[in-house]
């Protein structure tokens, strides 16, 4: 990484303690191994002596506001296998953050309200970048609209053909977060993972994902908290797994067991290194980084 962007990244990552500091949220450290992981088809974790390497914090943390915590956040290493390109590392910086009480729809103002905060106080060597994330004019697009835009079949269809993912990628991502950022946001109901479905429309889900010049930077939701549909939806990812010839780890029970004690919620994962990449005007996400894995 240049020296400029390694102050850069520094400055951002500050920034960031300083957002949430600033709104009473109490900065967390959770393990990074662990006996039992989410089970999440897309995702194959790094093994550890018979434990993983979490792809993410999210069952400690959801955890945490279980036993009381209202407002956390952390920022934190995450490992995931067969993950490398140009914006992606096998071994890379999460931020995430939980608040009990509110939804998506806050969560999703919220999210706005840390990247005015970052870009409005750190000299962004991408003025235009910064300047995009700072303006007041967000767009919300659902799915299905974004799909009708962009896309040559509707989300339904592409659902039934088992193409979802491939034309999400290849069709409307692209085209996601030109000329302001977008929340993409109500998904479908199969694609929930863990968000609740809506009040008054079962079909989808209450989740999002926030995209800046067609570079996805966040994944959140309005927390599901019922422990039997969550593991029913467990079960399913297994299920799923074990079809693409890999062996699901254990089921986390102790997650599923607090998961009943938990208040309506919302949480979020921000890509940091992604962050730094579209603040610095990088062209890869190796540019953002100390080390990549290759230089190790």
């Amino acid at each position: 990484m240049a020296n400029s962007f390694l102050s850069r990244r520094a400055e951002i990552i500050q920034s960031i303690r300083t957002f949430f500091i600033n709104r009473g949220y109490l900065e967390v450290d959770t393990p990074i191994r662990l006996p039992c992981l989410i089970p999440e088809a897309h995702i194959e974790p790094e093994q550890s002596s018979g434990w993983f390497l979490q792809t993410s914090p999210e069952m400690c943390m959801k955890r945490l506001l279980a036993a009381g915590h209202r407002e956390i956040f952390q920022i934190c290493r995450c490992f995931r296998r067969n993950e490398r390109g140009s914006r992606h590392l096998p071994e890379f910086t999460m931020l995430e953050w939980y608040r009990v009480g509110i939804d998506y729809i806050d969560l999703m103002a919220e999210c706005a309200g840390l990247l005015r905060f970052v870009a409005t106080r750190v000299d962004c060597p991408d003025r235009s970048a910064a300047a995009l994330v700072a303006q007041a004019d967000w767009q919300y697009l659902t799915v299905q609209q974004a799909f009708a835009l962009f896309a040559p079949v509707s989300a339904e269809q592409a659902l039934a053909e088992d193409s979802f993912d491939e034309i999400l990628v290849r069709d409307v991502e692209p085209n996601l977060g030109r000329g302001r950022p977008t929340f993409l946001h109500d998904y479908p109901a199969a694609l929930g993972s863990l968000a609740r479905l809506k009040n008054g429309d079962n079909r989808v889900a209450e989740r999002f994902e926030l995209y800046v010049n067609g570079l996805e930077l966040a994944n959140g939701f309005s927390e599901l908290t019922d422990a039997d549909e969550q593991r029913l939806r467990f079960i399913r990812e297994r299920a799923l797994i074990e079809g693409q010839g890999r062996q699901p780890g254990p089921m986390p029970d102790r997650f599923l067991a607090d998961l009943g004690e938990l208040q309506s919620a919302a949480g979020i994962a921000l890509g940091v290194d992604r962050l730094v990449m579209l603040l610095c005007g990088a062209r890869s996400i190796d540019e953002v980084v100390a080390f990549t894995p290759e230089n190790l």
